[in-house]
């Protein structure tokens, strides 16, 4: 493994979980309501178009580090639409 297929892997590693903590609070909580619908829908589409840079290049760290991003960013999207329509309720009555 090259220097920078590590430096590219390692990049996409800590780029990729960023989104796992937010992912995390929102499952636990099914409160998404301070989470914009478009932030993620506009970045999965990004990662994506990443995605396919990364195949046609058969960059192994691009392909990785998307496949994970579409992964923790499609479950925020998922749990907005999921959730999005308790977010009327007062934040008291979230655990």
């Amino acid at each position: 493994m090259t220097v920078t297929t590590l430096l590219g892997l390692t990049a996409g590693i800590l780029t990729s979980v960023a989104a796992i903590p937010q992912v995390i609070r929102a499952f636990r909580t099914k409160r998404v309501r301070d989470i914009s619908i478009w932030q993620p829908v506009l970045l999965v589409t990004g990662l994506f178009l990443w995605l396919g840079y990364g195949l046609l290049l058969r960059d192994l760290p691009l392909i990785a580090a998307n496949i994970v991003s579409i992964i923790c960013n499609g479950a925020v999207i998922v749990m907005k639409m999921s959730y999005g329509g308790d977010d009327n309720r007062p934040a008291d009555d979230y655990p």
